[in-house]
């Protein structure tokens, strides 16, 4: 299969091209770039108008298979995904199974390949069962498929443990991704510990139950030489050390999502459960300080941490529902409305914290567009006025903040091994 990508604004921050160019894909790869390209025959998408990027990559998000599947499926997560631009995901293991073994990794694989719209990367777990006590089969899983480690929203407290996680990663080539969060700090809390938390009469969560993990992290890292990812970065003093890290020049990376940089804890309306996340939405001054990390590359990319929720579940009170929200579909329409249309950073900025800075967290094989590689491209528009509409969601569950925001801009095609895989409702025109 053929396919030519005609007058788009062709932005690859890997290769420093942004320019207006042809691209030709052939059997999945990239044939050619320039310009003026002609191809007799093939099948063309126009697209004047729009940004034409390396296909987006998502290094945190939860699909829920195998065991979860009244919430989300690998084949419904990966078409919610490509409707918001990714061509390729990283899964968190908290599945059911656990994802700590070379099978659950397997079946993943297979499963995604045989129903998945986009490519899919598993993340296995730190320990048995993300119990916290036993290490799970490190260099197995890595075997079977799995980029990193992670027992994401159980947080491993055993320094102990961390710290042979961390040689065992280091001895693997894999990047540990940890949830900061000491739980004996935020236990009985449900969102920022603050002004907002006392007025709802609800337990808080205070950034030092973050910042105290990134430290010990930090210094793990320094320890083991380990890679280490701090998932969805929240506070102030947390990116700070990040910042005097990197400094440093220890290996540690980091990622904030599009509800931490897009919304406060001022937001929250009452006892809205589609606003609890974890970590939560934290004050205006850690939204300022995560809008300057990722301008100043403190804070490596952005995910979103994309947590699916049934409505029976999720609509709950406010302290039993459980936390997360979903973000695929929004995530890129939130860059454009927060960083770029404010003018806080460039084009090309934005589009190399969706592709090659989030596939180098984790050393994925994504994130540029060179002749010979897979034909993995997101097209989108930075002016295309649309509003989303939860009801109207690819994703199997609607836990989203969102529902209801207009935006301008957002993906308009998703092309996946030169497959396009999903295009916008008022999207692309394709002869």
């Amino acid at each position: 299969m053929s396919l030519l990508i005609k007058g788009g604004r062709v932005i690859d921050p890997a290769s420093g091209v942004d320019a207006r160019l042809d691209v030709l894909t052939k059997d999945g790869k990239i044939a050619a770039m320039d310009r003026r390209l002609e191809a007799p025959g093939t099948r063309t998408v126009d697209a004047s108008g729009l940004v034409v990027a390396p296909g987006f990559v998502d290094i945190h998000v939860h699909l829920r298979e195998p065991g979860i599947e009244h919430a989300e499926t690998i084949e419904s997560g990966t078409r919610a995904a490509a409707a918001g631009g990714f061509t390729a995901v990283c899964c968190m293991p908290n599945t059911i199974p656990v994802n700590d073994s070379a099978q659950v990794t397997g079946f993943i694989v297979d499963r995604a390949q045989r129903t998945g719209s986009v490519r899919v990367h598993p993340i296995g777990a730190i320990s048995k069962g993300s119990g916290g006590k036993r290490l799970a089969d490190i260099g197995a899983m890595r075997a079977a498929g799995a980029v990193a480690i992670s027992d994401d929203g159980l947080p491993v407290m055993d320094s102990g443990l961390m710290r042979r996680a961390m040689k065992y990663a280091a001895s693997f080539g894999l990047t540990v991704i940890d949830h900061c969060e000491d739980l004996n700090l935020s236990a009985g809390g449900d969102i920022h510990e603050g002004v907002q938390s006392m007025r709802l009469g609800l337990g808080g969560i205070p950034g030092c139950s973050e910042d105290v993990m990134v430290a010990r992290d930090l210094i793990l890292a320094a320890d083991t030489g380990a890679r280490v990812h701090i998932a969805h970065i929240s506070t102030a003093a947390s990116i700070e050390m990040v910042r005097q890290a990197k400094r440093l020049g220890l290996p540690v990376t980091a990622e904030v999502t599009p509800h931490h940089f897009a919304l406060t804890d001022e937001h929250l309306p009452g006892y809205d459960s589609n606003y609890k996340m974890r970590p939560p939405l934290r004050a205006n001054a850690d939204i300022e300080a995560a809008i300057a990390g990722l301008l100043d590359g403190t804070i490596d990319c952005i995910a979103t941490d994309h947590a699916p929720h049934t409505g029976h579940t999720k609509m709950q009170e406010f302290e039993r529902c459980p936390f997360g929200v979903t973000g695929l579909e929004t995530a890129l329409a939130l860059a454009l409305k927060v960083l770029y249309h404010t003018g806080r950073t460039s084009l090309g900025k934005l589009v190399s914290l969706f592709t090659d800075s989030a596939s180098r967290c984790l050393g994925l094989p994504h994130g540029r567009i060179r002749r010979g590689g897979p034909a993995d491209l997101t097209l989108f528009s930075t002016e295309r006025g649309w509003s989303y509409d939860v009801s109207r969601t690819l994703s199997k569950s609607r836990n989203s903040p969102f529902d209801g925001w207009e935006f301008r801009g957002g993906p308009v095609a998703t092309i996946v091994g030169g497959e396009i895989v999903w295009t916008a409702e008022a999207g692309i025109r394709a002869v």
